[in-house]
């Protein structure tokens, strides 16, 4: 059977994006930001796997039609998110018009992709459960963003919760993604140490606090990384930046870059993103560009 580098699993959303500038109305999702990023190099094996209802299917032959290998399950629904942003695009609000069925362990295996990294693309609380994680674990080096399993809809409305089963969970992620809100949710501390610490003793192996503006840092269990942020030269939307930013990592970090050299990309990518509307569409060249030439803004631990 065919290894894949990368695969992603996440449902393809609806999102009305709602800045003070203007509304749009486009495709979301992890699924959808990391895979349109991704499919701009042309030097990794990747493959989606997602579920979507009718009103998402024309999004999901697109990316197909533009040759990303996939995996489309059925949907009732599809997941429709309203994001709504002040003039400080690292802050915003959400509501959840209609929600796509959770993955299931039975359909994961009947998608029957493998690859050396997995990365869950989780938008909520209940999108994969823990004998997913448990088994997908068995079969390659797991990535997770914490956003979505912090996040429960009750009425439309995203309410923050606490990742339910986390120190079982964590056992299984190598990589993990949390911005600094999240970060202490899931540990308690509200500094960058102690809480990318206690990430790594719960199991985590590269653990990635994202800062929006003030950078990153990433901890490996014994080194702590700042990766600064590139300035843009105009803030547009931040929709799938940290999505942009994990697609980045990982894509360097399978073909064999160091960890720092990759935050560094990732970085870039997500800088170059925040600056348009939409997914990621630059390419390799001008990531390498942004990280050459932009101001840079260094985050302190």
């Amino acid at each position: 059977m065919k290894v894949h580098e990368l695969c992603c699993i996440g449902h393809i959303t609806l999102d009305k994006v709602i800045t003070p500038q203007n509304t749009v109305y486009m495709p979301g999702g992890t699924a959808y930001y990391f895979s349109r990023g991704i499919n701009r190099f042309d030097d990794v094996d990747y493959a989606l796997v997602t579920a979507v209802g009718a009103s998402g299917m024309k999004a999901a032959e697109e990316l197909r039609a533009e040759g990303i290998e996939m995996a489309v399950m059925p949907s009732k629904h599809s997941v429709y998110f309203e994001n709504t942003y002040g003039e400080n695009q690292d802050n915003r609000t959400q509501r959840v018009l209609t929600k796509a069925d959770p993955f299931t362990t039975e359909s994961l295996k009947a998608a029957n992709t493998e690859a050396k990294i997995i990365h869950l693309g989780s938008l909520l609380a209940d999108d994969f459960s823990l004998d997913i994680i448990r088994y997908l674990a068995g079969k390659s080096l797991l990535s997770a963003d914490s956003q979505g399993f912090l996040r429960e809809v009750r009425d439309q409305n995203v309410h923050a919760v606490d990742w339910d089963g986390k120190e079982e969970a964590l056992k299984h992620i190598h990589f993990l993604k949390a911005n600094e809100h999240e970060m202490e949710v899931l540990t308690g501390y509200t500094d960058i140490p102690s809480a990318a610490k206690r990430l790594y003793d719960w199991g985590v192996k590269e653990v990635l606090i994202t800062l929006g503006s003030m950078g990153s840092v990433i901890y490996d269990g014994s080194t702590f990384y700042r990766i600064p942020a590139f300035i843009p030269a105009e803030v547009t939307d931040a929709t799938g930046c940290g999505d942009t930013y994990v697609c980045g990592y990982l894509y360097q970090r399978v073909k064999g870059a160091g960890i720092e050299e990759a935050g560094r990309f990732a970085a870039a990518m997500a800088t170059i993103k925040i600056q348009a509307s939409g997914p990621f569409c630059a390419g390799k060249e001008d990531v390498l560009h942004c990280m050459n030439t932009a101001q840079q803004t260094l985050p302190e631990l």
